[in-house]
């Protein structure tokens, strides 16, 4: 029996930094690290714009030539107690 809320979910955690803008975009997607790189690559090579879905069912839509860069990753399992590595 496992009680961890995430066990089943295969989120990714997407970073997006828009230009002129010093805050980045930070949520996490439901999509695979490949899904999210070939629609990024796909609003960038079109020049239209990024929409990825967080795993609230938010929508985020991005103009292409604002993206500064796009961090896909996985999310880090926070860690409670002593001596927790």
């Amino acid at each position: 029996m496992s009680t961890k809320k995430s066990e089943g979910a295969k989120a990714a955690l997407v970073r997006i930094a828009i230009a002129d803008i010093s805050s980045e975009l930070s949520f996490e997607c439901e999509s695979s690290p490949a899904d999210i790189k070939a629609a990024v690559a796909k609003a960038l090579s079109d020049n239209s714009p990024l929409t990825l879905t967080d795993i609230r069912g938010h929508e985020i839509i991005v103009p292409a030539a604002r993206i500064g860069y796009v961090e896909i990753g996985q999310p880090t399992e926070r860690r409670v107690g002593f001596g927790a590595l």
